[in-house]
C-alpha cells in the first residue's frame, strides 16, 4: 500500500465537476478523483481547518466514532470500479467498513489517519505528470492557495487550470 497527500480540491471546467487530487507520498503519480460539490466542500473545509458552528456530517461521524470508543486508523481506497473508487474504513480494532471515497477522505483529513491505496489501483487509475508539466502541477497548487471551501457553494464553482492528462476515475 502506498501513502497518497491530499493536494486539493478544485473544479474541472467545463462540466464543473469538482475533483479531488491525491499525490503518492513518494512517487511521482497523481491520483485524480472525481466527487459531489458536497463532498468537495467537506475536503475544503478540513483541509483550511475551517470548524462550523454546528458539526457537519463528516464532524459529526468523527465525534460519534470517539463517542463510542473507536480509532479511524487509515483509509484504504481499494478497488476502481465501473469507473468508480470504492473505499474502506479501517478502525483499530481491525473492523473495516465500506465507504465511498470522497467520504473517507473527508473523515481521514478530519482525523489524520492516513489514506492508503494499492500499487495495482494506482498503476491502473494513476497518473504521471512529465517535467515540462510540472509548471501546470505548480499553476494547481497556486490555484488551491487561492480557493476557499466557499467556492464550492457558489453555482459553477471556481474554476483553475486544466490537469495535464487527467483521467476519470
Amino acid at each position: 500500500m502506498k501513502d497518497l497527500d491530499v493536494l486539493g480540491v478544485r473544479v474541472e471546467m467545463p462540466t464543473n465537476q469538482p475533483i479531488v487530487l491525491l499525490r503518492e507520498r513518494d512517487g511521482d503519480r497523481y491520483l485524480p478523483i472525481w466527487i459531489g460539490a458536497a463532498e468537495a466542500a467537506a475536503i475544503a473545509y478540513a483541509q483550511q481547518g475551517v470548524v462550523p458552528p454546528r458539526p457537519l456530517t463528516h464532524d459529526l461521524l468523527v465525534d460519534v466514532i470517539a463517542a463510542l470508543g473507536h480509532t479511524l486508523t487509515e483509509v484504504r481506497i481499494v478497488e476502481l470500479r465501473d469507473r468508480v473508487f470504492h473505499s474502506a474504513l479501517v478502525f483499530a480494532n481491525g473492523v473495516q467498513v465500506s465507504s465511498r471515497t470522497s467520504d473517507a477522505i473527508a473523515l481521514a483529513l478530519r482525523t489524520g489517519a492516513p489514506i492508503r491505496a494499492g500499487d495495482a489501483l494506482i498503476d491502473e487509475a494513476g497518473i504521471t505528470v512529465a517535467d515540462d508539466e510540472d509548471d501546470e502541477v505548480e499553476r494547481f497548487r497556486a490555484f488551491l492557495d487561492q480557493v476557499s471551501a466557499e467556492d464550492f457553494d457558489q453555482p459553477g464553482g471556481p474554476s483553475g487550470p486544466d490537469l495535464p492528462g487527467e483521467h476519470r476515475g
